[in-house]
């Protein structure tokens, strides 16, 4: 019988117990609480993360089918269903928010210097939303349509450790393209996302005249002229390589200058894409590749 450390408990052993208390302390976590304090709630939250628990009855089940072995666990006890959905509710979200930010700083230095698989220097990020569906009667104020509840988790990845950036949370009616006006510009950087998020005015203001670069689908409804086009190795899947600019009534105003639409076949599955992008010195093939990094924020909410 193993009588060593449990990997949960070795886990949390990495966790900054002094950063930790401050973020407690700040936002006065422990006010009031008497058995069940903020450092006793964090590793029952984060053992019902990591086993996939999907209700406060499960999370109890499975705390008191294991209740000889929690303490090595480093948790203290089965905690009742009651106290753990009382302590959610009252504590103040913020705390667990101020921790994460603690990690991440931590955390991102340590893959900073890991090899992009496209060998690029630029830091490149995904972003894209996932709608969490809740339940209307619990979380009136989470209202998406006229039976059905939700908010979006819009997410910025880094995509060198497939860490997370930034989260933003808004009710699940928000369109998209509003998340681009809380993003963190950073120049020289590349952004990698779906149509979705398409509004020509916002990638022009927010990040083309930031210096940096986006990587999106083209819409089919699109109104744009050729400009230029230039010769590609259509062996790759690539079809053509050009620069256009948008001829719409709104849109040749929200971005004026030129873009490049590189267009590319993918071979396995016969489907034909059209790649914009502000970025006119990659190589066509590596646009379309940077494309595909794109499914990792997918992976991510997974």
């Amino acid at each position: 019988m193993n009588k060593g450390k449990t990997i949960f408990s070795q886990i949390m052993s990495l966790i900054p117990e002094r950063d930790f208390k401050s973020c407690v302390d700040r936002d006065k976590g422990n006010y009031r609480a008497r058995n069940f304090s903020c450092k006793d709630q964090f590793p029952v939250m984060s053992y019902a993360q990591l086993t996939g628990r999907d209700s406060l009855r499960d999370i109890e089940n499975c705390l008191t089918a294991l209740s000889s072995k929690l303490y090595h666990c480093g948790i203290s006890y089965a905690v009742p269903r009651n106290t753990l959905a009382k302590a959610n509710e009252k504590r103040d979200w913020h705390i667990y928010k101020d921790f994460a930010d603690v990690l991440l700083k931590k955390v991102r230095p340590l893959y900073a210097k890991d090899k992009f698989r496209l060998d690029l220097d630029n830091m490149v990020y995904a972003f894209d939303s996932s709608t969490i569906s809740l339940c209307l009667k619990l979380c009136p104020w989470a209202k998406f349509r006229k039976n059905k509840g939700g908010i979006k988790m819009h997410t910025l990845v880094d995509l060198r450790g497939n860490l997370p950036v930034s989260v933003y949370l808004t009710s699940a009616s928000v369109n998209d393209v509003k998340a681009l006006d809380n993003l963190y510009i950073e120049p020289s950087a590349i952004y990698l996302m779906d149509r979705g998020y398409v509004d020509f005015n916002r990638l022009f203001k927010l990040i083309t005249k930031k210096n940096a670069f986006f990587v999106t689908r083209a819409k089919d409804n699109m109104l744009f002229e050729v400009v230029s086009e230039a010769e590609v190795d259509k062996s790759t899947g690539i079809i053509s390589d050009e620069r256009i600019k948008l001829t719409g009534l709104h849109t040749a105003k929200w971005y004026p200058e030129e873009l490049r639409m590189v267009t590319y076949e993918d071979y396995a599955t016969n489907k034909v894409y059209r790649f914009l992008t502000n970025n006119m010195e990659y190589e066509p093939l590596t646009i379309s590749e940077l494309y595909r990094e794109r499914w990792n924020v997918e992976l991510y909410f997974k």
